[in-house]
Formats: structure tokens, C-alpha cells, sequence
């Protein structure tokens, strides 16, 4: 299998006020195209952050990351937009649903800014993971499992290679952790590639390699 994603000495920090906190010292990271890969550690170890680079939400301040052969690490906003569109899924913790718009708007929403708007593909995919009949709910009248559902949807709608989750079943209850897990491990047999922050050894256990991060560095 190909490299789809390839990190090389990547820093990464933040600026607070007159100091400046490195985050991620360094680090070199290759995931190959169809894993399925977990970034753990502590709290500040940098799951976050390097997730956040991979994702192409945060750029770093040294180092090179190629992304399908191509070197994003130093894109410009517009255009790290178009990579985003073109190879990458999200899903948050929180969901992010914009709660008024109905569950088929939601999901459909990334396609619309990519120019290929498909409400057809959009309940599709609702179909495939159980919502066809939550397609005009809006989020409020959704359990949390449901809402992360439709949020793996969205994330799906732009068919990305990579698909990236931020401890997706940090809000959700054992029962519908371990469905949102399944749906996760269904992608990666499909030949998705996922990467997944997660504190929890059960939702690990999906994966085929785990990244351990600490001090922002793999240890």
C-alpha cells in the first residue's frame, strides 16, 4: 500500500502573548493508504494539534507534510480549502450540526461548497447508517448517537480518501459508542483511511496501529 499521508520533523505551536508554546517537536508520521489509525496520549501530549495539521486546519511552523505525494505544509488558506474538499473528511466530538438545518441539509452541506451539491448521495448514505427515516429531523430532536451518525454522513457526502475524528464517542453513551465505533470499522473495510483521537482503550481496539503521543513527541 501507498503512503496517502507522510509527516516529516513537523513543529507546531501557539503564540501567547509574548511567549510562544511549542506543542508538536518534531515529529515524523507515516500512515499508509486503507489503515485505520489512533492518536493517543495524555492531555497536551498533542493529539489534537496533530490531528488538527493532518486535517489541514492548522499549518506547521516547520517541516513537511505530504498528502497524496503533495506537500500542503505550506499552502495558502484558499487552497489548503480545495485539499480539504478534495481528501478529507471531519468528525468532532461535539458534532458541529448546524442546528437549523434538517439532518438531509446538513449532510449536504459540504457538497454544496465543493459545486457538486447531491441530495440524492446524501440519503444514500443516511440509508446505509440507519437515518432514512431522520432525514428532515432537525439535531435537537436526535439522541447523541443519532447526531454522530449524521455527522460520519457529512463527512462521507465529498467521498474523501481520509477520514478524520476527534474522540468521536467522547459524548455518547456505551451503547451508541460502540454502534458509531462499528460504523467506523465498516469505512476502513470499504478502504477509507481513518485516524481517530481517542483517550479510550475500547474504541483503540478498532484500530490496526496505535501512535502514542507525549510532550509532543511519539513516544
Amino acid at each position: 500500500m501507498k503512503n496517502i499521508i507522510s509527516l516529516k520533523k513537523i513543529h507546531k505551536g501557539y503564540q501567547l502573548g509574548k511567549t510562544f508554546v511549542p506543542i508538536i517537536k518534531g515529529v515524523d508520521v507515516e500512515i499508509k493508504s486503507g489503515e485505520f489509525v489512533v492518536l493517543m496520549g495524555p492531555s497536551g501530549s498533542g493529539k489534537t494539534t496533530l490531528l488538527n495539521v493532518l486535517g489541514c486546519l492548522d499549518t506547521p511552523e516547520e517541516g513537511d507534510y505530504f498528502l497524496d505525494n503533495n506537500n500542503v505544509a505550506n499552502l495558502d488558506e484558499d487552497e489548503l480549502a480545495s485539499i480539504r474538499n478534495k481528501y478529507l473528511g471531519f468528525v468532532f466530538q461535539s458534532f458541529n450540526l448546524i442546528p437549523d438545518l434538517t439532518v438531509l441539509e446538513n449532510v449536504s452541506l459540504p457538497s454544496f461548497y465543493a459545486g457538486n451539491e447531491s441530495i440524492p448521495k446524501a440519503k444514500e448514505i443516511l440509508k446505509k447508517i440507519g437515518l432514512e427515516k431522520r432525514l428532515h429531523h432537525r439535531p435537537n430532536e436526535l439522541s447523541g448517537g443519532q447526531k454522530q451518525r449524521v455527522a460520519i454522513a457529512r463527512a462521507l457526502i465529498n467521498d474523501p480518501e481520509v477520514i478524520l475524528a476527534d474522540e468521536p464517542t467522547g459524548n455518547l453513551d456505551s451503547k451508541s459508542g460502540q454502534e458509531v465505533m462499528a460504523i467506523f470499522k465498516e469505512l476502513n473495510e470499504s478502504g477509507k483511511t481513518i485516524i481517530l483521537v481517542t483517550h479510550d482503550d475500547y474504541t483503540a481496539s478498532f484500530a490496526s496501529r496505535r501512535i502514542n503521543l507525549k510532550d509532543g513527541l511519539i513516544a
